[in-house]
């Protein structure tokens, strides 16, 4: 018998918000429920506050009734404000007709937003998402018009078409910071200028432009390769397609991938100590380069998303600036890949109730915008949201990359 005395039992963990968040991630305890849902959840409502003091501020006609009758002032405030936040909210949920709109817009978001998470992860700032979604699109739009196919081969020819089109120009940063050491911060940024004005002249090609137009336009993507309307059935204007669908399982993917593969492993350990990972034995060279092949992978398909189903052709800058919305997205969803889902449906829901507030009120669509950077500003000061709302956690910024100090 041992003469040890008998130790006391350690109580099993008790189930709450912690432990399903480390269920959940795969990333340990760490992960504090407070810090990644209540904080982001405080910084959207500090936003719209704000905003809503912006729009109070903007209406120069009852700023002026304050100093003769502040009750009326106070009332037409208070109405204007009402009238704004209600068309925000009814033009991206009140119906199926907004649903439909928000699930659209959402799509390219969620797929970018990944591409830029999934670099953080690993210690690695892509904002190059926009320039590959461009050749993403491009790489699509070719299978698209080119090829005449079933729908069950097209479709998915085309996804894989932008997949590598966006993995090729995610890679090519990548292969440059494992060889060289160039930053991705600037290789990314010089290879979006590249796939803009590339994209720009391939439209002007005569293998790619419209037929009898001058301006540069493609060819239309045969209906054989659009995504189909997931509820055309009900009403045709419905724009939701095939694409919020295909955001949803690559958001799985890339959680599967991170949190329950061996190289998702690997990929965060490389972001979180590079010469540990190294001295571990991990490939450090092979694991960047593919880790910003899977984000372009991802990027490219949102570019895809948007060719072979929103727009069904190609027009100069056809991505708009949804690569660079993907990093507040990434921000926001704090770098996961559910995270990322949510706050890709809350711009999405925002671009589209902005178009219905300005449409239904005098506050022009740019205070969506100023709401949007709003929601960043609260979300990398965490420290501020603790001190308002006196919130009793750890939530102190962590490096959101490793990238910005190599």
């Amino acid at each position: 018998m041992s003469d040890r005395p008998d130790l006391p039992e350690t109580p099993p963990e008790q189930p709450g918000m912690s432990s399903f968040f480390k269920d959940l991630t795969g990333a340990g305890s760490q992960i504090n429920w407070r810090a990644n849902v209540l904080v982001p959840a405080l910084a959207i409502l500090s936003a719209l506050i704000a905003g809503g003091i912006i729009i109070a501020f903007g209406d120069l006609d009852t700023l002026k009734l304050w100093g003769s009758d502040p009750g009326q002032a106070a009332s037409d405030t208070l109405n204007r404000l009402g009238d704004s936040y209600v068309a925000l909210f009814e033009g991206a949920v009140g119906g199926l007709g907004p649903i439909s709109e928000t699930l659209t817009r959402a799509a390219p978001l969620i797929l970018a937003g990944l591409a830029v998470a999934i670099g953080f992860q690993a210690g690695l700032f892509n904002i190059g998402a926009n320039g590959q979604m461009l050749i993403g699109g491009m790489f699509a739009l070719v299978v698209g018009f080119q090829f005449d196919l079933p729908t069950v081969i097209h479709i998915p020819l085309a996804i894989i078409a932008a997949l590598i089109g966006g993995a090729i120009w995610g890679g090519i940063p990548g292969f440059l910071r494992a060889k060289t050491g160039a930053h991705e911060v600037i290789t990314t940024i010089m290879l979006n200028f590249i796939a803009l004005r590339l994209v720009d002249y391939l439209l002007t090609v005569e293998f790619f432009q419209l037929e009898g137009r001058n301006d540069p336009v493609s060819k239309s993507v045969l209906d054989s390769a659009r995504y189909p309307k997931l509820i055309d059935f009900i009403n045709a204007r419905y724009r939701v397609h095939l694409g919020i669908i295909i955001a949803i399982l690559a958001a799985w993917f890339i959680w599967w991938l991170l949190y329950r593969s061996t190289i998702g492993f690997e990929f965060r350990a490389v972001g979180a100590n590079p010469d540990g990972a190294r001295y571990a034995g991990m490939n450090v060279v092979w694991l960047i380069v593919a880790v910003m092949a899977v984000a372009g992978a991802m990027a490219g398909l949102a570019g895809g998303d948007q060719v072979v189903g929103t727009l069904g052709r190609a027009t100069p800058g056809f991505v708009g600036v949804i690569g660079f919305d993907a990093i507040a997205l990434a921000l926001l969803g704090r770098s996961h890949p559910f995270g990322v889902v949510a706050a890709g449906l809350l711009f999405g829901g925002l671009a589209a109730g902005g178009q219905n507030m300005q449409a239904s009120t005098d506050v022009g669509i740019d205070i969506v915008q100023v709401i949007q950077a709003l929601i960043i500003v609260f979300i990398a000061a965490p420290a501020l949201i603790k001190a308002i709302y006196r919130v009793k956690a750890d939530t102190e910024a962590a490096q959101v990359s490793q990238g910005w100090a190599t």
